[in-house]
């Protein structure tokens, strides 16, 4: 929806370089690929960006630049159907890079130094460097110094109900600089990577802050083997790049091949995280213990420990591996979906289950010794998704393989009612077709506006007040003043219609956000995020910290959630 931002290139420069390069012998015939990149490239946007970032007193800004540039062509980023070799009129990373050497200026020649040291194939990454020692700009002196980089230290930050670790790496630059990548492990999901980000700060001072900021006797912080981080790490994002939908952050993946690139440089060989291993005889112990302990003498019956089995299942084989771990995340988990969808079992019986998981987390917890107020906070889940639990156990549900189809819009094809009858494929994937019409429709706003849909830009219009109330009026128009502003600035009169579209449908939608105390900058920068997002407008162009720095603001992403569910979206 949102056209690159324009910055102040003059057409005397561009004209300049046009002739240079035509000079030089450039202008050979490139296949249609690279000539869309070529284009791209001579547009200010792009060029004045990698400029500022060049400027800047500290490398890091250049580095997370050319990190998001190359996470934006990262195959990894594609749907699973999509992830096939490109056909020859497709943009790949190596085809980006390789047209950058085609275009000699001193900002391509700072892209290609950096990514050839980010570059995991080496064969590649000695083209690139091979174009730059040719070149004569005056660089920066720590550009050609990148390979030196150092990552000397690892910190491990644990909290006690295990839900995720954050592994923190200590940098140093080869300039001295000290930089600190932070990257959270989620236990849950199976041991990926959920975000990353990298600042620039030494290690101890930022841990220092960390732990002035948190504040949380449940929270360690150790020194971690560098051997063991790179496994760890490197492991989680293997992972998390074969879960589909990928997560994405400000952050991730943005900094992606930033993080793998620092990763690189730790030691080989060391030990990633270890699944605990619990044998049907471990199991087994595990049961009777409870159920002859305080907590479970209460609730042994056939029924109840038909239900272990199943939680047990749940703890050893999903997460980390770990059935005496319990945590508000993992109860949800387990109520809201595990349970419903895998527990073959009479409604009667599964009733039951809440009352046996609060004796069953004070067993686990006791045992373990968790502070009592992590236990209360824990039971405190089972209460609160105790009500959804019930409903959804006494509702029409799918289960099993039907359930997975069913969350893709993908109904299981049987014959008539066959017990054990197996999925029909091919039926399988024209409902998968229709899948992935429904993404499209559900992307765009419905059916009708996909199958209308256009390339003509949205009109600049004025705000719409229509059924806002008067009282609001004043808050509103100070947001609306800075998402203007914004757009004014870094943006254009599209985005600036887009904007103040959503944010009529906020206000109209849910006035009361307004009449609450809030900062307009949040707010503001709320509703310029959502856009953005919406529109795929974050890249190597607009950097989120640069909207975000624009309205003095550190996050958006929570405010942003009130407002769409405000708009009636889905956050």
């Amino acid at each position: 929806m949102v056209s690159p931002v324009s910055r102040g290139r003059s057409d005397k420069q561009l004209k300049r370089q046009r002739r240079q390069r035509k000079e030089q012998g450039r202008r050979s015939q490139r296949s249609r690929h690279l000539e869309v990149v070529d284009r791209q490239s001579e547009e200010p946007d792009l060029i004045a960006s990698i400029g500022a970032a060049l400027s800047q007193a500290h490398p890091l800004r250049l580095i997370e630049l050319v990190s998001a540039l190359m996470n934006t062509l990262d195959t990894r980023n594609l749907h699973p159907t999509e992830r096939r070799p490109a056909k020859s009129d497709e943009m790949t990373l190596e085809r980006f890079l390789n047209s950058f050497i085609e275009i000699d200026l001193p900002e391509t020649t700072a892209v290609l130094t950096v990514a050839s040291v980010m570059l995991s194939d080496e064969l590649q990454a000695a083209r690139m460097r091979r174009a730059v020692a040719s070149r004569q700009h005056a660089m920066p002196g720590w550009l050609g110094r990148l390979s030196g980089t150092t990552s000397y230290r690892a910190v491990e930050m644990v909290h006690v109900l295990g839900d995720g670790d954050d592994v923190i790496l200590g940098v140093r630059l080869p300039t001295g600089h000290e930089i600190s990548a932070v990257i959270y492990i989620d236990h849950n999901m199976g041991g990926v990577v959920k975000d990353a980000f990298v600042v620039d700060e030494e290690i101890g001072t930022l841990i220092a802050l960390m732990q002035l900021q948190i504040g949380d006797p449940d929270t360690t912080w150790t020194d971690l083997d560098l051997g063991d981080a790179r496994a760890r790490v490197e492991e989680a994002v293997v992972y998390g790049a074969i879960t589909f939908p990928p997560f994405e952050t400000d952050t991730w993946p943005m900094s992606r091949p930033l993080v793998e690139w620092l990763v690189r440089g730790l030691p080989s060989g060391g030990k990633g995280y270890v699944r605990p291993e619990w044998s049907t005889g471990d199991i087994a112990q595990l049961t009777e213990d409870f159920f002859s302990s305080e907590y479970g003498v209460a609730v042994d019956s056939p029924s109840h420990r038909h239900l272990m089995q199943s939680i047990l299942w749940f703890g050893t084989d999903w997460g980390p591996g770990d059935p005496l771990r319990w945590s508000p995340v993992n109860v949800e988990m387990l109520l809201s979906d595990w349970i419903p969808r895998k527990v073959y079992a009479e409604v009667a019986e599964l009733t039951t289950a809440p009352d046996m998981l609060r004796a069953f987390i004070r067993y686990c917890h006791q045992r373990q010794g968790i502070r009592l107020a992590l236990t209360t906070e824990t039971l405190e889940a089972v209460d609160l998704w105790e009500p959804e639990y019930q409903r959804i156990i006494r509702s029409p549900r799918a289960q099993g393989v039907d359930a997975l189809f069913e969350a893709m819009d993908m109904p299981m094809q049987r014959e008539a009612d066959e017990p054990g009858a197996l999925l029909d494929l091919d039926a399988a994937m024209l409902d998968f077709n229709e899948y992935m019409l429904s993404v499209l429709c559900e992307s765009v706003g419905g059916e009708e506006t996909l199958r209308t849909l256009d390339e003509r830009p949205l009109p600049d219009e004025a705000f719409d007040w229509t059924g806002i109330p008067d009282d609001v009026h004043d808050r509103v128009s100070e947001v609306l003043r800075l998402c203007d502003s914004c757009c004014e600035q870094l943006l254009d009169s599209e985005f600036r219609t887009a904007c103040r579209r959503f944010l009529a449908r906020v206000a109209v939608g849910d006035p009361n956000i307004f009449r609450r105390r809030g900062a307009t900058r949040t707010a503001a920068a709320a509703v310029c995020w959502v856009i953005g997002r919406a529109n795929n407008l974050f890249g190597p162009d607009l950097l989120v910290r640069d909207l975000l720095g624009f309205f003095e603001v550190s996050s958006a992403s929570q405010r942003a959630s009130t407002f769409l569910s405000a708009a009636g979206i889905d956050p």
